[in-house]
């Protein structure tokens, strides 16, 4: 069954995670799309990034919603017509939408080992509490990619940087949730995130504390 979880974080959340498994096709005859996105799944070059964006329209509809029912803002941040707050995400073979009454993020990336190669390109306090030879090391640099991309679909704030903004506190992967940190133009802003991996894959949420 392509929808591979459901739960509620709290009362006002719900998270979905579709695996995708369908082909091009059968995703696009099960779904109605605004002519714009219409015009924007078909100039996909990549058939993977086809089946991705056809799937979280499918996610929408396990909501209760439409293509139509979603638009982005000049930032690039979706939002629903009923105000509801939502946010998206796929990789690869997953895709990942969260609705809530709360602003939110959410982002799914497939654990792989050159994360390590980039690393600190995206974040700098983290490292003092990361210890490169311990075996969950890929685990754990994944967790704080995912946090900082859901950070910043939330924020959603041109200039932001994952580097010189925000920030991860320790965690383990066993205790499956962290405090991080938005610090931009002298605000600092508190958020809960959560984790939990999957099939070689890490999803991470964001909700303000």
């Amino acid at each position: 069954m392509p929808l591979y979880k459901s739960f509620s974080p709290n009362p006002q959340t719900i998270v979905k995670i579709w695996q995708i498994t369908e082909s091009y096709s059968n995703l696009f005859q099960a779904v109605t799309l605004k002519p714009e996105n219409m015009e924007r799944v078909l100039r996909m070059k990549s058939e993977l990034h086809q089946r991705g964006f056809l799937s979280v329209r499918h996610l929408l509809a396990e909501f209760g919603y439409t293509d139509a029912d979603l638009f982005y803002d000049e930032n690039g941040k979706p939002h629903l017509k009923d105000g509801k707050h939502i946010s998206i995400t796929h990789s690869f073979t997953f895709s990942g939408v969260i609705v809530s009454d709360f602003e939110v993020g959410i982002d799914i990336e497939k654990q792989r080992d050159k994360i390590g190669i980039i690393a600190h390109k995206f974040m700098e306090y983290e490292f003092q509490y990361l210890k490169k030879d311990a075996p969950d090391y890929i685990n754990k640099l994944t967790v704080i990619w995912c946090v900082k991309e859901s950070l910043y679909k939330l924020f959603a704030t041109p200039g932001l940087s994952f580097l010189q903004h925000t920030l991860v506190i320790p965690f383990t992967i066993e205790e499956a949730s962290t405090v991080a940190w938005i610090d931009y133009e002298d605000k600092k802003h508190r958020f809960n995130t959560s984790f939990f991996e999957f099939e070689g894959f890490t999803c991470a949420y964001a909700l303000p504390s």
